[in-house]
C-alpha cells in the first residue's frame, strides 16, 4: 500500500473520529416570551420579565443567539463586575412649575437619564465574543424591529447575565469543555415549554389578585418575572379623608408610577398626562414631572381637583429593586369627594379609579 493511501485513509479515519459536538453550535435564547406564546399572555393581561430559556448550556466555542422578543436588554459583566443601571444623571432639573405656576420641590435635584453605555449604537444585528475579561452589553431595543445579536463563548465556566431595564431578571449560560455533553435541542424544547407553562399557570393566578382596603398594588407579580399589568383593585370607594397608598408588588422587576391629573395617557396624547407619558417613552431623559414624586420626601399630599393647580399627583418612579434609589411604595389622602382616575406613565395602559365619597 502506497504512503499515499495510508495518508488518505488515515485522515478519513482522524474526520470520522471527531464528534458531531466538536463543530461550533448556536442555540436560542429570547430576549422575554418567545412570540409564539405572548398572545396566551396578554389575554391574561401579563408579560414575564425572564429569558426563554432561563437556563443554557453549551459548549467552549459555540454561540449564543440573543432574539429580541422583548422590550429586554442582554448584560454579560466582565469578571467581578455588576450589572449597569438603567437611569443615570443627566443634568439638573431647572425651572419647572406646576399647572398653578409654583414650582415642584424637585427643581435642582438630578435630570434621569438612560445610562449613556445603553445608548446607540447597541449589538443588535452583530456579533460579539465574550471572554470574561470585557463587559457585553446589548444596549436597549430602540428600533422598532431590533434585530438579534450573537455572542460566542470561548471559556469554560457559569456566567449570570441581565436586563438592564428590569432589575431582577437575569438568565444564565453554562459553558463546558467539548468532552462534556450539552442537552440536545429536543431536551432544550422541553425545557422551554415548561417554563411557558408554569409562567401562564402563575400568570392566570395574577388575575385574583386581592389587597388589603386603603392599597393599590401597582401591578402584580409572581414566581419566574411573571408579571399582570394591572390596578389591583382596578376600582375602590373610599371616604374623604381617606389615606391610599399605592405599592409594589413585592416580586416585581418592574418599574411603574400611580399618577393622578388632567387627561388619559393612552388616549388623549395632547393632555397634561398624555405629554408626561409621551415624553417618558420618548425622549432620552425622562421627564421629572413623571419621575420624581410630585410631594416633597415625607410629605402626603392632599388630593383634590385643585392640588398643583389641576389635580396632579403622582407617587414617582417606583421599584422594588434594593439596588436603586426608588421607592417601592407612595400614599396620598384624597380630600374631597369626587372620581379619580389613575395611571402609570410607563406602562399609561394600566389605569384604575379612586371613587371619593
Amino acid at each position: 500500500m502506497s504512503h499515499r493511501i495510508k495518508a488518505a485513509i488515515a485522515a478519513a479515519f482522524a474526520v470520522l473520529a471527531v464528534p458531531a459536538s466538536a463543530s461550533a453550535a448556536t442555540k436560542t435564547v429570547n430576549m422575554g416570551l418567545p412570540t409564539s406564546a405572548q398572545k396566551q399572555f396578554q389575554s391574561a393581561g401579563a408579560d414575564v420579565n425572564d429569558f426563554f430559556p432561563h437556563g443554557t448550556t453549551i459548549h467552549v466555542g459555540d454561540s449564543i443567539k440573543f432574539n429580541p422578543t422583548g422590550f429586554h436588554t442582554v448584560d454579560i459583566p466582565n469578571k467581578g463586575a455588576k450589572p449597569l443601571g438603567l437611569f443615570a444623571p443627566a443634568g439638573t432639573t431647572a425651572g419647572v412649575l406646576d399647572a398653578a405656576g409654583a414650582p415642584f420641590w424637585f427643581n435642582a435635584q438630578p435630570l434621569l437619564g438612560f445610562t449613556p453605555a445603553l445608548g446607540p449604537p447597541g449589538l443588535f444585528g452583530k456579533k460579539a465574543t465574550y471572554t470574561g475579561a470585557k463587559r457585553v452589553e446589548s444596549g436597549l431595543p430602540f428600533a422598532e424591529k431590533p434585530k438579534a445579536f450573537t455572542v460566542k463563548f470561548t471559556k469554560a465556566g457559569s456566567y449570570t447575565y441581565y436586563c438592564n431595564i428590569h432589575t431582577g431578571m437575569k438568565g444564565t449560560i453554562k459553558v463546558v469543555s467539548k468532552s462534556h455533553s450539552a442537552p440536545s435541542a429536543r431536551a432544550d424544547l422541553k425545557t422551554l415549554k415548561a417554563q411557558e407553562a408554569s409562567t401562564l399557570k402563575t400568570a392566570k393566578a395574577l388575575t385574583k389578585t386581592t389587597v388589603a382596603p386603603g392599597t393599590v398594588s401597582v401591578g402584580a407579580s409572581g414566581k419566574g418575572g411573571v408579571e399582570s399589568f394591572a390596578m389591583f383593585p382596578a376600582t375602590q370607594t373610599v371616604a374623604a379623608g381617606t389615606t391610599v397608598t399605592f405599592s409594589m408588588s413585592a416580586k416585581s422587576y418592574d418599574v411603574h408610577t400611580a399618577t393622578f391629573g388632567p387627561g388619559d395617557p393612552e388616549n388623549q396624547p395632547t393632555s397634561y398626562l398624555g405629554q408626561l407619558a409621551k415624553h417618558f417613552a420618548e425622549d432620552p431623559v425622562a421627564p421629572s414631572q413623571a419621575a420624581y414624586p410630585s410631594e416633597p420626601p415625607g410629605a402626603v399630599g392632599s388630593l383634590s381637583p385643585t392640588l398643583h393647580g389641576n389635580g396632579f399627583w403622582n407617587s414617582g418612579v417606583l421599584d422594588t429593586a434594593s439596588t436603586t434609589p426608588l421607592p417601592n411604595s407612595n400614599s396620598v389622602t384624597f380630600s374631597a369627594p369626587g372620581t379619580y382616575d389613575f395611571y402609570c406613565m410607563i406602562h399609561p395602559f394600566m389605569h384604575g379609579t379612586v371613587v371619593v365619597q
